[in-house]
């Protein structure tokens, strides 16, 4: 009967999920500043109904954008009327959504970890199972591991951070989060990753130990809880919070355009409907919020380490302005030691430097606000891969993603812990 009652419950879930049967990711180029401007108006066109996957940044560097089936036909020839050239990075969505899916639902059978040695870090997991690896570290490590309920999100799930900590009252601390934008789900799993790799390597990685001996290290894996659930249930493609917005049927804020650093400039959006809305002001999210109240009242914050997918960039403030963050040179220096760490592993390639820069004008962002507050060290990562699978990153790349990353990660802390200001 149980049987019945749990492949019952699995088949409802399946019928709630939104299709993108036909849909299809297309990388585009601009090859001149005319069909730049052009690119960039299309967020604005809301006939195509377009999901901007990788945004614009300059001329010659690609654009990703996920075009719905029922508006592929008018939106080529929207472009090959401007002579736009496009590429066709994924020709059918669902197709890899359905494997996707199908190799989570196969490692679920394998059944529940009884610890967390035990736990398959190289899947993607849902949210009561983050939620169950949680506790059972802190169980299995209750003299280092544990974990800060800082708020509740929309829907009433916890706002659950992981705390390391050696001893002592207010010490220096390192923030890291994964998930704000919920559909990235690398950078959760990475999370996970990291968590476990916090407890193995002190004591053995003098480097990991001397920090752990001094500071504290601040760990929210599940930024955006109810889009990372609703992500699984319902629409793989989620990336906002799930809180409605008045007047409009449009659900969710992006929570990364929310920050009261710029807020409601040029790089995020007005519209509800859109992926980068900024909200009705800013801190109005109560995942943001959370951290805001976090941050402020710890007050010895030294670093803060937000990490996203996907395009492979290490990013440092402004996101909102071309004037340059005074601490410049020396976050530039360590950005470039921290993706030489990363690349030494796998040989991955990264971009580094300030957002505004490197990928684009962007208002409201988390590390803008954090390096307005005095963190020093703030960082974005944008993790695996340049777009060939974007968001839907093969599980059997978790792993690596985690350990590369873990090593830029490393750097940071490291400097931050021998560079107290």
């Amino acid at each position: 009967m149980k049987g019945l009652l749990a492949f019952a419950a699995l088949f409802a879930v399946a019928l709630a999920k939104d299709t993108f049967e036909g849909h299809q990711v297309l990388r585009i180029v601009p090859k001149n500043d005319v069909q730049l401007s052009l690119i960039k108006e299309l967020e604005k066109m809301i006939e195509f109904e377009l999901d901007i996957w990788m945004g614009v940044t300059d001329a010659f560097s690609p654009v990703d954008i996920r075009v719905p089936s029922h508006t592929l036909h008018s939106f080529k020839s929207y472009l090959e009327n401007f002579n736009i050239n496009y590429s066709t990075m994924i020709e059918n969505l669902q197709e890899m959504l359905d494997r996707e899916q199908e190799e989570m639902d196969s490692a679920a059978r394998v059944g529940q970890p009884r610890n967390t040695d035990s736990f398959d870090y190289a899947r993607y997991h849902p949210i009561n199972e983050i939620y169950s690896f949680q506790d059972m570290l802190v169980a299995e490590n209750p003299n280092m591991v544990s974990k800060l309920v800082i708020g509740q999100s929309y829907e009433g799930r916890p706002l659950n951070v992981l705390k390391f900590s050696t001893g002592g009252t207010n010490r220096p601390a390192i923030w890291i989060d994964t998930g704000i934008h919920s559909r990235e789900w690398v950078t959760q799993a990475s999370g996970i990753w990291f968590a476990k790799k916090i407890v193995k390597d002190y004591g053995s990685d003098p480097a990991l130990t001397a920090i752990l001996d001094n500071m504290d290290i601040f760990l929210e894996i599940v930024t955006n809880p109810d889009g990372y659930y609703f992500t699984h249930t319902s629409n793989r493609m989620w990336r906002k919070t799930r809180k409605p917005n008045p007047g409009s049927s449009c659900i969710g804020v992006d929570p990364n355009r929310n920050w009261d650093a710029g807020f409601g400039g040029p790089g995020a959006s007005s519209s509800p409907c859109s992926e980068t809305y900024r909200g009705p002001r800013a801190h109005s999210e109560p995942e943001v919020k959370a951290i805001v109240d976090f941050v402020k009242s710890h007050g010895n914050i030294k670093a803060f380490i937000s990490i996203h997918s996907y395009s492979q960039m290490l990013l440092y403030p402004y996101g909102y302005t071309t004037t340059p963050v005074k601490d410049q040179a020396e976050l530039h220096q360590l950005a470039q030691k921290a993706i030489s760490d990363l690349t030494s592993l796998y040989g991955t390639r990264y971009k580094y430097g300030s957002i505004i820069n490197t990928i684009y004008q962007a208002s409201g962002g988390t590390i803008d606000w954090t390096y307005n507050q005095g963190v020093k060290y703030s960082y974005t990562f944008e993790l695996r891969d340049t777009g060939l699978y974007g968001f839907l990153l093969p599980a059997n790349q978790i792993i690596p993603t985690a350990q590369e990353t873990w090593l830029a990660l490393m750097a940071i802390m490291d400097h931050t812990h021998k560079n107290p200001y």
